[in-house]
């Protein structure tokens, strides 16, 4: 009698809405998930967090493990309950869930062992990984040379980016992030923030080198629309090339793009927010060397977004396995 293949291993790399949204679609599958996930965050209630107690930013980390979960909504709705109030003080605008992990963290004794209890509570499918064990601080330097410090500063200066950096530079990745990546069939980086999500797990040093090195398919899922004061009138093709200049090689095998229009109403609503749809030039990304993947990935009610399902049918289906037999 054949053993039974085990479970296609995927690894996604990245945080923000972008993150958690993907997993959401990636749980529904009967697939082993490792999430890595960014602690560069500054601002907000992971911020105050961040800087009240030295602990890295629960924040990103929170969403992951929600997404992940299979328990109850009421337990969900909990973990993502933000408490209201007035002014900057007390427990207004901190989430359950940040303030859970905290509390765990002091428990515990450190960050990562609180995840994995956190874990255990929610029940989540899957892994949640920090990217490193310590808080990092994202500086970005802008064309006309000045620079900014902080992940939430970024976007509100307005300038052109030519570089960002993470400090300090010498931080190890857990070694459970580097042996997911090595036993990996896909590993996925984005959606997300290209310069505040993406770009602080892929210069943890050693990190980027372990997904050149893996034998695993290498997937990135370009953002659905710019980003004001990051990616302002960035390309596809554009979003590649600022990650393969930063961290000094050519990372992927495949580009996922969205192909389809954008309601008129929707393009309007984000202009105002000065966004607008990333425009899909797939001549440039061949020309890169990708397996350029154009089609429908897009969701839309108040805002353009992937659709989780999509993106995670077509991610199983580039690891050779159909999504209709690994569906829960």
């Amino acid at each position: 009698m054949l053993l039974e293949k085990r479970k296609p291993r995927v690894v996604v790399v990245g945080g923000g809405t972008g993150l958690s949204t993907l997993l959401r679609g990636l749980k529904e599958f009967d697939i082993d998930i490792t999430a890595v996930v960014t602690v560069a965050d500054d601002g907000g209630s992971s911020g105050r967090l961040r800087s009240d107690f030295d602990i890295p930013p629960p924040g990103d980390i929170r969403a992951c493990l929600v997404a992940l979960s299979d328990t109850e909504p009421f337990m969900e709705k909990l973990w993502q309950y933000r408490f209201k109030g007035k002014g900057g003080n007390g427990l207004a605008g901190h989430s359950f869930g940040n303030l859970f992990i905290a509390a765990m963290t002091d428990v515990a004794g450190d960050f990562e062992t609180a995840i994995k209890q956190s874990s255990q509570v929610l029940a989540v499918n899957g892994r949640v990984l920090p990217a490193v064990r310590e808080a990092v601080i994202l500086r970005a330097f802008f064309a006309d040379g000045s620079f900014v410090e902080g992940e939430s500063q970024i976007p509100l200066v307005g300038k052109k980016i030519e570089r960002v950096e993470v400090h300090p530079n010498n931080l190890d990745p857990l070694p459970e992030s580097l042996e997911a990546i090595r036993e990996a069939d896909a590993i996925v980086v984005g959606p997300g923030s290209l310069y505040t999500s993406i770009m602080p797990n892929l210069l943890v040093t050693g990190l980027t080198e372990a997904i050149a090195q893996a034998s695993a398919k290498k997937i990135y899922v370009c953002n659905v629309m710019t980003q004001a004061g990051e990616t302002d009138h960035y390309t596809a093709s554009e979003h590649v090339k600022a990650i393969y200049d930063h961290v000094g090689r050519e990372l992927f095998d495949y580009i996922l793009v969205n192909s389809a229009p954008i309601p008129p109403d929707v393009v309007e609503q984000y202009r105002e927010k000065q966004a607008a749809p990333v425009v899909a030039d797939l001549w440039n990304l061949q020309n890169m060397g990708l397996n350029v993947i154009a089609r429908n990935f897009l969701h839309y009610s108040i805002y353009a977004r992937h659709d989780a399902r999509r993106i995670s049918e077509q991610i199983v289906a580039l690891i050779g396995r159909d999504p209709n037999k690994l569906r829960k």
